[in-house]
């Protein structure tokens, strides 16, 4: 499958200048299987959403929709969401024959005060396609890998996120980390540029199972990458050295 990577300079809290950017990139590739983009990828990460954030099935998610359909692919990424009187970081994943399906964030940046304003989300989301499984998760649940633990039931950890620059060392050691432990391909993509609040250097990449990046964004531009992640490859190196059957069993709360 052909993963394309989207790192973007986000317009402030202006979704149709956004929207018309992610369109235009995605146009200029004559294929791909699934194009990522970045969290709150239409406005920038916003913690104060009120009169900012989308209805379910709003502009972007139309958007989204649409273009899926029309070049045969998935797009995923995250959008600002209001639905009955509450607040979402909604991450979705569009499937090219127009079915959606969707991850709210879970950790919500206490630091940052996102919790103020959104309702964390509760469910773990893996979505399949194309034979692949897919995890979806949102920029702080990085920090958290219980939350992120394979069970074996994915292929593929995809992270949005709109994640800073001073700490974007965590940011590259903890998506390698995910890989290996999990022994999965992760699909990480971070904004550039700089809003209100904090400044972004980006550091998306598409890493295999060992650790090893497949394909990288340069680092403080504005660019894609993509690369091809192979079942065959997983599946051969997970039979070979099964780390998973030795995990520790948990629960969660």
């Amino acid at each position: 499958m052909k993963i394309v990577i989207l790192q973007t300079d986000i317009h402030w809290t202006n979704p149709a200048a956004n929207i018309r950017h992610a369109d235009e990139i995605i146009s200029r590739y004559a294929d791909g299987d699934l194009f990522v983009l970045p969290e709150m990828f239409s406005t920038g990460f916003c913690t104060q959403p009120k009169g900012v954030a989308e209805t379910d099935g709003g502009e972007a998610l139309q958007w989204m929709k649409r273009k899926a359909a029309e070049r045969g692919c998935a797009i995923a990424g995250s959008i600002a969401v209001e639905e009955d009187g509450k607040y979402y970081n909604r991450f979705y994943f569009v499937h090219p024959d127009g079915k959606v399906q969707h991850y709210d964030k879970k950790h919500l940046f206490t630091y940052g005060g996102e919790h103020k304003q959104y309702t964390h989300g509760t469910k773990r989301v893996i979505v399949s396609y194309r034979g692949i499984r897919f995890l979806l998760q949102v920029c702080y649940d990085l920090r958290f890998p219980v939350w992120s633990r394979n069970r074996k039931d994915y292929d593929a950890i995809l992270y949005v996120a709109s994640w800073p620059t001073p700490r974007i060392g965590a940011w590259k050691t903890l998506l390698r980390a995910r890989a290996i432990e999990n022994q999965c391909y992760v699909i990480a993509v971070n904004r550039v540029g700089e809003d209100p609040a904090c400044q972004y250097c980006g550091g998306s990449a598409i890493i295999n199972p060992y650790g090893e990046t497949l394909a990288a964004c340069e680092d403080g531009t504005a660019c894609e990458a993509e690369a091809v992640i192979d079942m065959n490859e997983l599946e051969g190196f997970r039979k070979k050295f099964p780390v998973l059957d030795d995990a520790d069993g948990f629960s969660l709360l």
